[in-house]
């Protein structure tokens, strides 16, 4: 019996044998087993989520009994912040992970290396460092540190309290693209040569040493240090910002004006009291952390409700807008995202509402 002879009953039987056939050899009929291959607009598994500092900040105090770090103990002391939408998967967007890591007085966390690309926004606490490619970098709430992929990194406490601060990681993004390597170094902690050379060379970003060039994708300042950020945010806090993200600034490569690696951008965003933003989406996932304030942001019609400390995800192409609930102070947004990513293979697309 030929297709065009064939009942809708026999028909289907027949696709039934042909779907098992090709199967048999590792094979699949898109147009028969997969409805809707080709959506007319993305379509995630993410789901919008905030997690509460009131609950974070317990846990990780508690995990530090649980959980050492050393010789005898764990490489890292992480929180790793799950997408709900995702589970079990260890993303909290399809490309990025956040985390909330933890580093106590006298611990030090051995030096290793990734092709994950990472950052850290520094949350409480002093009398840590953490070292990248043998530069020391001191640090304090409000500092961003980078480890970009392949650089050598350790963590110490010298201090006498815990310093605890988020993780930012293109972890899924290297897992689905089978590129993680990884390595440990053999001696543990790397030898400290320097101490703020790259704030040195590049912290000044339009005036650059002509006698050293940077080659690396990623940027060649490893700590941009929270006083500069809380200067440059003051100083503009009356300009007219954007419309979606209120005064908006981006941490930069200073040798080349873009992001600051290949696979993520950074930054931190002034909401001025009362402020009520625009709303509008894009094909980038953005996680966002208050460093101070109080506010509400909607996420295709859900609010999630946040104070400092906070950690919240806004989907891809989710239908987002942020308000400062209070009338009196200001409130700040530190933000990492996939925006470069999703730029340099051209699937970045922003619309308005």
């Amino acid at each position: 019996m030929s297709i065009t002879e064939a009942t809708p009953q026999t028909l289907g039987a027949q696709r039934v044998a042909f779907v098992d056939e090709v199967h048999a050899f590792h094979a699949s009929p898109v147009f028969i087993t997969q409805p809707g291959f080709m959506p007319a607009e993305p379509s995630s598994a993410m789901e919008p989520y905030l997690w509460r500092w009131a609950d974070i900040r317990p846990a990780m105090l508690k995990s530090a009994d649980l959980l050492p770090v050393g010789a005898d103990g764990a490489d890292r002391r992480v929180l790793n912040l799950i997408n709900p939408g995702m589970e079990p998967k260890i993303g909290t967007t399809h490309t990025l992970t956040a985390s909330i890591q933890m580093v106590l007085p006298g611990e030090v966390a051995d030096a290793h290396r990734h092709t994950i690309n990472a950052l850290r926004l520094i949350l409480e606490g002093r009398g840590a460092s953490t070292t990248v490619d043998g530069e020391m970098c001191e640090l304090e709430p409000g500092d961003v540190v980078l480890t970009s992929g392949w650089r050598w990194h350790d963590h110490r406490n010298d201090g006498d309290e815990p310093v605890i601060w988020l993780d930012g990681l293109d972890l899924p993004l290297m897992r689905s693209l089978e590129s993680i390597f990884y390595e440990e170094l053999e001696q543990g902690a790397q030898p400290v040569n320097s101490s703020g050379d790259s704030i040195r060379h590049y912290g000044v970003g339009q005036l650059l040493p002509t006698w050293t060039r940077w080659e690396g994708l990623d940027s060649p300042l490893f700590n941009y240090k929270w006083a500069d950020t809380r200067r440059a945010l003051d100083a503009l806090r009356d300009a007219e910002g954007d419309p979606f993200d209120g005064v908006s600034l981006e941490f930069r490569n200073p040798t080349t004006g873009g992001s600051i690696g290949p696979t993520m951008s950074c930054g931190v965003n002034l909401l001025r009291a009362g402020v009520r933003a625009g709303e509008h989406r894009h094909t980038s996932s953005t996680v966002y952390h208050v460093i101070e304030g109080d506010g509400v942001t909607v996420v295709d019609g859900k609010e999630f409700v946040w104070t400092k400390g906070d950690t919240f995800v806004v989907p891809t192409w989710a239908w987002h807008r942020h308000a400062n609930t209070s009338s009196a102070t200001d409130a700040v947004l530190f933000n990492f995202s996939d925006r470069p990513l999703m730029e340099k293979i051209g699937l970045y697309r922003e619309e308005s509402g």
